[in-house]
Parts: structure tokens; C-alpha cells; sequence
């Protein structure tokens, strides 16, 4: 099975915080990640490297989301990169005009998947991994194993305060 450090990853969104997120998550899963602020940066990037996957933010200045995914499915050299939407804003007044934008696509020009923030670190490597067939270096069970290393170790009294709060 591929490896997934040899995949490229391109995380386009106009949020620095969101890109960093999405590049941490993606990066500590052992993707080669790369990053653009607009359609249009994402537009030159692509021209110069030829990513593996991009995820995609829908609401951008410049050149929007569903502007460039039009772009990539239409050409022949891009047309195969499988695209992640990711967006705040698939169920909200903001995004009504991106998301019927995106619905009247024809199938083989829509997204390969669309994810709304916030974005679940597990569950977008998850998906990448799974678009792209490989493995990565974050085992399913790290998240939960994590958090039973965290109960087992606290103070029961903290526990049982928590434990309060819940009832």
C-alpha cells in the first residue's frame, strides 16, 4: 500500500487559522501538504506541482471555491484531483448561493466530498486517506486510545467532579 508521504496535499483556504489547522492534521498523518489563500494562488500552484488531492474552501475573495473546482474538472490534466469541500457554510444564508452552485454540477465536475467546519482532524485524515488509497502514520484508534490514557490517568477527584457535571 502507498504511503501517505507520497502524496501531496493542497489546503486552500482564505482563514490562515483554518489552513494551519488543516495542514497540521493533515502533515502529522505523514502528507506532503502545501497551501494557497485563493482560487487563484491554488490556480498557480497547481500549474507548477500537480497536487494529489486539494481541499477547498467554497468562499473565497478572488477566485471562489466552486470558481476553481469549474476550472479543474474542465481540464484535462486536473480534471482527475479528487477535491474535499470544506465550508462553514453548506447550511447557512452565506453559502445558499455556493451550495446551489455546487448541487447544479453536473456529477463528474462535483466534489468528491464536502465537509463542514469545524473540521474533525480523524475524520478529514479518514477521508483523505481513504480518496487517495493510502496509509498514513495515525492509527484509527489513536484519538480514543488517547483519551482512555487521559481518564486512566487523572486524579480521581477531578474524575468524579466530571463525573457530576454529566449527571
Amino acid at each position: 500500500m502507498v504511503h501517505a508521504s507520497e502524496k501531496k496535499v493542497l489546503v486552500v483556504d482564505d482563514e490562515p487559522d483554518i489552513r494551519i489547522f488543516v495542514r497540521a492534521c493533515l502533515e502529522e498523518a505523514g502528507f506532503s501538504v502545501d497551501d494557497a489563500i485563493d482560487g487563484l494562488d491554488a490556480l498557480n500552484k497547481i500549474t507548477g506541482s500537480k497536487p494529489d488531492l486539494i481541499t477547498l474552501d467554497l468562499m473565497m475573495p478572488r477566485k471562489s471555491g466552486v470558481a476553481l473546482l469549474r476550472n479543474l474538472k474542465k481540464s484535462d490534466e486536473w480534471c482527475d484531483i479528487p477535491i474535499i469541500i470544506i465550508t462553514a457554510h453548506a447550511s447557512d444564508s452565506f453559502g445558499n448561493k455556493y451550495m446551489r452552485e455546487l448541487n447544479a454540477l453536473e456529477s463528474h465536475l462535483r466534489p468528491q466530498h464536502i465537509m463542514e467546519k469545524p473540521i474533525i482532524p480523524s475524520k478529514l485524515v479518514s477521508v483523505v486517506s481513504s480518496l487517495l488509497s493510502v496509509q498514513t502514520n495515525i492509527s484509527e484508534g489513536d484519538e480514543r486510545d488517547s483519551v482512555i490514557d487521559l481518564i486512566r490517568s487523572a486524579d480521581q477527584g477531578k474524575l468524579d467532579e466530571i463525573k457530576k457535571l454529566f449527571s
